[in-house]
């Protein structure tokens, strides 16, 4: 039997966005209600247009629904991150806060929003290695306890998800493993999978046999189109951290001759010309010699700073 991931925008609104008996459990176990917040129905919602995020057209799958509370929730799933998704999360979290209240209305019917984003990467490393579940709220600087009700965000990081079989997160657990286990390689279905009726449901809905023709033109066409996004983002990512240091050196190499001729050559090392010795780079000494002859710097002073001898320097003039 051949699966598919559930990650992608077809599986994912296959699974969530058509069976409201699986989005239902899915967010009472992924996100922090207890008691009476627990839901007990759904109904979809239309999905609001918001601005999209900058090479991330395919990469985004968003699903929205209301309880009889009037509670609304917007689930995310994110297969490319950029740091501009917390500004579309807290977009539009807000846009669904706000448009409950149509003109003439008093504040009092507003009800909180939650908005649940399922993330394929790590979006924040200075966070433990093991906490994949970030809940945020409207807390008091210094008193945690005295929160702000109306907004609740949360965030799962796919990669560092390690299930822990605790009693209390056992429904918690099979989604993510849902998530993070079934796929094209998937050649067993873990059994607390298919023992649970809710995630074999969502397991049987991932057998490629049971797809359309255009769903599966449609998912694999899908997968094509993230692949290339993450390309894209590495591309950028790279070439900003390229693009970055070389104007770094360029800068620091340029204040450190303009600092050397106005409060001495020692400084104007220190900020920059020392830069292209710490790279090793015998074309940049060069270089900073021939600069620095131009400005009518001493050959002895030249050859203290880049470490050429004068044969060196005027070989290459």
């Amino acid at each position: 039997m051949k699966y598919c991931d559930p990650r992608y925008d077809v599986t994912f609104k296959k699974v969530f966005g058509q069976h409201a008996e699986l989005l239902l459990s899915f967010l009472n176990a992924l996100l922090p209600l207890k008691g009476d917040q627990v839901i007990e129905s759904i109904e979809y919602l239309t999905p609001e247009m918001i601005p999209e995020i900058p090479n991330a057209k395919f990469s985004v799958v968003d699903v929205q629904c209301k309880d009889k509370a009037e509670r609304k929730f917007v689930v995310e799933m994110q297969m490319v991150w950029s740091e501009e998704f917390k500004s579309r999360v807290l977009f539009n979290a807000s846009k669904a806060y706000v448009s409950q209240l149509e003109k003439g209305k008093e504040y009092k019917i507003l009800q909180p929003v939650y908005s649940l984003n399922i993330v394929n990467d790590i979006f924040d490393t200075d966070l433990p290695k093991d906490e994949y579940y970030h809940y945020y709220q409207l807390v008091h600087d210094k008193h945690s306890d005295k929160v702000i009700e109306g907004l609740h965000i949360a965030f799962v990081e796919l990669p560092k998800f390690k299930p822990k079989n605790e009693e209390e997160t056992k429904m918690r657990d099979l989604w993510l493993r849902f998530l993070t286990e079934i796929n094209e390689a998937t050649k067993t279905v873990p059994s607390e999978l298919t023992e649970n009726p809710l995630t074999n449901k969502a397991v049987a809905l991932m057998e490629e046999a049971g797809m359309t023709d255009g769903e599966r033109y449609a998912y694999y066409k899908n997968i094509d189109n993230v692949w290339v996004e993450q390309a894209i983002m590495r591309t950028c990512k790279a070439k900003g951290l390229a693009e970055g240091r070389a104007e770094g050196i360029a800068k620091g190499r340029a204040e450190g001759i303009a600092e050397g001729r106005a409060k001495g050559i020692a400084e104007g090392r220190a900020e920059g010309i020392a830069e292209g010795e710490k790279l090793g780079e015998s074309k940049a000494k060069l270089e900073t010699a021939r600069k620095m002859l131009n400005l009518g710097i001493d050959m002895e002073t030249i050859r203290n700073v880049t470490g050429l001898t004068e044969a060196d320097i005027h070989s290459e003039n």
